[in-house]
């Protein structure tokens, strides 16, 4: 099989498309055709070492992925040869097949082909988890959605949207927030037409916002912390700025603030039941066609080094990704 190979942390030009063995089987193990790998921020970050899950080198580049299954183990029942499936495997993404346990295999949702099942999973669990379990969004709450024509940041613009929020989303170019309006946002702001709190305070009648939901960091998260409301509460998602802000403990004191790290794959490794039911949640609302992955280009597998390069390049609007065969 062929897959996207790092034998050396680096930018995503030190990545290799090698010729490689199929894993072996084992006990309670699926073995599934990879069809289509969603690029995440997180997969440039583990190639640059810089992320907190660092495998051993060298490893198969990615994450999130979408085919059907070709095998099976002797004792494996609930899924079948044929199936649709999704999966999160680490490493291991960038591959045309992966060897990976039956359990962690999701059903495709029916509205969905492989390329939109690869764009799904890892933004729209994050959004969930961040805005409704971490977060405590209730309908009629002010939220600003950071970072909003992003993966992570129009799942939660569309997460937001479906419980009743009143979502005012930010991002760095006009084009790309009139996909986030379509998506649901109220109001749109673009922050690099200068800082955006007096706006926020204007829209919200002087109050700020409820909720922050914040995948930038930085200056961003800075001027963030100016437009919030007594006993608001700011959600760290990631910091795709670049910077890691620095938080004057001070401030949040005097407003009350909440500041809430959120960290949605790492939640359902220590709470797999309730990561269980958020992704049985998260699966009925996509068969019941109510969220909408935005993929803004899919590129063929021999160009994922292009398409990590989108994401850094700030072209994308949702996700890129790539396809296999």
């Amino acid at each position: 099989m062929k897959a996207i190979v790092c034998r050396e942390l680096g930018p995503p030009s030190v990545l290799r498309l090698e010729d490689m063995a199929e894993p072996e089987i084992g006990p309670g193990q699926a073995r599934v055709r990879i069809r289509a790998a969603g690029i995440n921020f997180p997969d440039i970050l583990t190639v640059q070492g810089s992320y907190q899950h660092k495998p051993a080198l060298p490893f198969i580049a990615g994450v999130e992925t979408a085919g059907e299954v070709i095998e099976v183990a002797a004792d494996v029942q609930a899924i079948q040869p044929g199936d649709r499936v999704m999966m999160s495997i680490r490493p291991g993404g960038y591959a045309e097949r992966a060897v990976a346990d039956a359990a962690i295999l999701l059903p495709t949702p029916k509205p969905f082909d492989h390329v939109t099942a690869a764009a799904f999973m890892t933004a729209y669990a994050t959004a969930y988890h961040c805005l409704l379990m971490r977060g405590q969004l209730q309908a009629g709450e002010w939220v600003l959605i950071n970072g909003a024509t992003g993966g992570v940041g129009l799942a939660a613009v569309e997460i937001a949207k479906l419980h009743g929020a009143r979502i005012i989303a930010t991002g760095g170019d006009d084009g790309k927030l009139e996909v986030v309006r379509d998506y649901g946002a109220d109001h749109v702001i673009n922050y690099r037409q200068g800082e955006f709190r007096d706006r926020v305070k204007e829209i919200t009648g002087g109050k700020g916002v409820d909720l922050v939901y914040d995948p930038v960091g930085g200056d961003v998260f800075d001027q963030s912390l100016r437009c919030m409301a007594w006993h608001g509460r700011l959600v760290i998602v990631g910091f795709t700025s670049g910077r890691i802000p620095q938080l004057s403990v001070n401030y949040a004191l005097i407003k009350g603030l909440s500041i809430i790290g959120c960290r949605a794959g790492e939640f359902r490794r220590h709470d797999p039941e309730a990561g269980r039911l958020m992704q049985q949640d998260l699966l009925a609302m996509a068969n019941a066609g109510k969220l909408h992955p935005h993929v803004s280009h899919v590129l063929p597998f021999e160009r994922t080094i292009e398409a990590m390069q989108l994401v850094l390049d700030r072209k994308v609007v949702g996700k890129v990704v790539v396809t296999m065969g």
